[in-house]
This record gives C-alpha cells, sequence and structure tokens, in this order.
C-alpha cells in the first residue's frame, strides 16, 4: 500500500505567538497519529509561481491515516490553537 502525505503550505506568515501554541500540540497529534515529518520551514528556493511561504510535508503509512491524523480531535484542538491563517493543506498518495 502506497504511504500517504500530508502537504501544508501557508498562503501568510501564521502569527508568531499563535504558531508556539499551535505547534507542539500539533507536532503531538500527528506523531501519536503515525506522522514522520519529512520537511518544514521557508523554502530555500522558488521557481516558477512558487510562494514564499511555510510548507510542512508529514509521511503516513497510508492516506486513511493521513486523512484520519488531520480530522482527529486532538488535531482539531491544536488547529484551533493557531488562529485564522489561510493554508493549503493536501493529502496525496505516494508513488510506491
Amino acid at each position: 500500500m502506497p504511504k500517504g502525505y500530508i502537504v501544508v503550505s501557508y498562503r501568510e506568515a501564521p502569527d508568531d505567538e499563535n504558531l508556539g501554541k499551535y505547534a507542539p500540540k500539533a507536532l503531538e497529534a500527528m506523531t501519536n497519529a503515525g506522522a514522520k515529518f519529512i520537511a518544514r520551514g521557508m523554502p530555500v528556493a522558488t521557481f516558477e509561481n512558487g510562494l514564499e511561504h511555510r510548507t510542512v510535508i508529514a509521511e503516513f503509512d497510508s492516506t486513511d491515516l493521513a486523512r484520519a491524523a488531520f480530522t482527529s480531535d486532538a488535531y482539531q484542538a491544536a488547529f484551533a490553537l493557531l488562529g485564522d491563517v489561510e493554508r493549503d493543506v493536501r493529502v496525496i498518495e505516494g508513488l510506491e
């Protein structure tokens, strides 16, 4: 079964204080759900229409587990701490 990935691209910078509250709770919720964080932070370079915004990629054993982690009560409680921020969140299937 192919792995599943959550890819989050922020469309605006989150408030630093809110990010500080959100990050440890989100990390706990996602790792408890089986996430392995592949990358997170600001881009080193962007091309074409790339945006200079924070991006996070988390790997799961399947897309079902990725979707369940994002919609879980634990993650949604953490997300509420982030405040009003616009993001693009996708669950995608790995190639293998």
